[in-house]
């Protein structure tokens, strides 16, 4: 037994290490120890791709990159000053290469996952720069907030998600998006809404969610919202419904939207037991594909679930416009049932190739299940099989830090641009700055990785 379950370790191993770099790999940090980053975003901008904006919490910063994400300095003026905490970031660019910044602000956490237990002041804010994110105005849009805590029915407002139709085909081009859950003292819900004036004024939140979830952020909670926009406006979005992937769409710019409706069952998809991290996260991410090429007019959906297991990242895809999906396909590469955990991941589709990319923490090659690399997996056949490629080289081990609820990914003409989170390697920080504030020091990494030599 012993014999053979060294075989298995080092075939996987073996496989690990025999992954193909990500052509063009570049790997750089953009926020030092001390800031201790998490729960990141990206956007490059369609209008100059040069330009790219990395955000992250810790809290509500942004790093703006000139050079196509080959270096990034950090933006001053992101980081509210009238509230105590700014966090869930995200960031887009719409069709007029404005870049915007998406958060949620609060002043003290309520009763430990029942966040709207006890709530305090709290709210979701929308911040513009007109330069790339290199300066961000002052004044924040709240789009939905209790700014004083002594409000009737306060409720608890989290995990925004901010996108934008760039579609150029689309009657809605310029429309900007932002969903995201509301805890209530006895159920989860999803809202949404929309900006049509460049984000200056915000819609009435709507609510987009027709199944209610538990109250509590645990499995049986809503969480995780994400939309997209297909090429011809029409949006869509998934979140995460128990043991199910719900969906919805809007054809008429996020004014309405059908009643949402599970479409994949899956195992649970908030889970403990990855040895070495706080928590873990595995809710879906949805992408669409514009282009006129053979796979025009797909949705892809991707996600991780332990139904084998270890954890493994999955994907599907639709032709008929979510009306119905074809069966999960595993993404990672290693071997089934290997005792080797993948999560975090995120997906993006190329809007000019309809490329298909997720990226995810992987530690196939570790029978501890504990070293911990970055993987991009990429499709070129609209989803039905995934090429995984090394995007780091150097493992970091969780040491059972708080790595956030997520990754991010976005993709443009052939180039990938990934944010994530990494514990701070010994030679990587100093007595001095981790003595100032407790935990295990994090830090936030960008990759780029560049596929045009082989589209040609």
């Amino acid at each position: 037994m012993r014999i053979a379950a060294l075989f298995v370790a080092l075939a996987a191993f073996a496989a690990a290490q025999s992954l193909p770099p990500a052509p063009g790999a570049h790997v750089v940090t953009i926020s030092s120890p001390e800031m201790r980053g998490n729960e990141p975003g990206i956007a490059v901008n369609p209008s100059n791709p040069k330009q790219v904006v990395a955000v992250f919490q810790g809290h509500s910063r942004a790093a703006y990159s000139t050079d196509g994400g080959q270096t990034f300095t950090l933006a001053e003026g992101t980081t509210p000053s009238d509230w105590h905490t700014a966090g869930d970031v995200s960031t887009t660019f719409d069709n007029k290469g404005h870049a915007f910044l998406c958060y949620l602000t609060f002043d003290k956490l309520s009763t430990t996952s029942y966040w709207a237990h006890g709530a305090g002041r709290n709210g979701i804010f929308v911040r513009r720069s007109l330069d790339g994110g290199k300066i961000w105005e002052h004044d924040p849009v709240a789009l939905k907030a209790f700014t004083t805590g002594q409000e009737p029915n306060i409720q608890w407002e989290d995990m925004p998600r901010i996108f934008a139709d760039n579609a150029p085909h689309s009657k809605y081009t310029g429309n900007l998006y932002v969903g995201w859950i509301e805890w209530e003292i006895e159920q989860s819900i999803m809202l949404f809404s929309r900006s049509t004036d460049d984000g200056r004024t915000w819609s009435t939140p709507l609510r987009i969610s027709s199944h209610a979830g538990l109250p509590r952020d645990d499995n049986g909670g809503l969480v995780g919202f994400i939309g997209t926009v297909d090429g011809d406006g029409t949006i869509y979005a998934v979140w995460a419904d128990g043991n199910t992937i719900a969906f919805t769409e809007s054809r008429d710019g996020g004014r309405t939207f059908s009643k949402s409706r599970p479409i994949i069952e899956t195992a649970p998809l908030y889970f403990g037991g990855v040895p070495g991290v706080a928590r873990v996260m595995g809710f879906p991410q949805l992408g669409a594909d514009w282009t006129r090429g053979k796979n025009g007019g797909k949705l892809y959906v991707a996600w991780s679930d332990y139904r084998n297991g270890d954890i493994d990242v999955f994907a599907a895809s639709s032709s008929n416009h979510g009306h119905s999906w074809s069966e999960p396909v595993r993404v990672n590469s290693d071997p089934i049932h290997d005792g080797n955990d993948q999560f975090f991941q995120w997906l993006a589709v190329d809007p000019l190739t309809g490329v298909v990319y997720i990226q995810f923490y992987d530690r196939r090659g570790d029978d501890a299940n504990r070293k911990t690399r970055v993987t991009l997996a990429r499709s070129i056949d609209g989803g039905k099989t995934f090429t995984n490629y090394a995007w780091t080289s150097e493992p970091f081990d969780g040491q059972n830090a708080f790595l956030g609820d997520y990754t991010w990914l976005a993709a443009y003409n052939d180039r990938v641009y990934g944010v994530w989170t990494e514990v701070v390697a010994e030679t990587e920080t100093s007595s001095a700055s981790t003595s100032r504030r407790s935990g295990t020091p994090t830090v936030v990494r960008v990759g780029t990785a560049d596929f045009r030599e082989s589209a040609r």
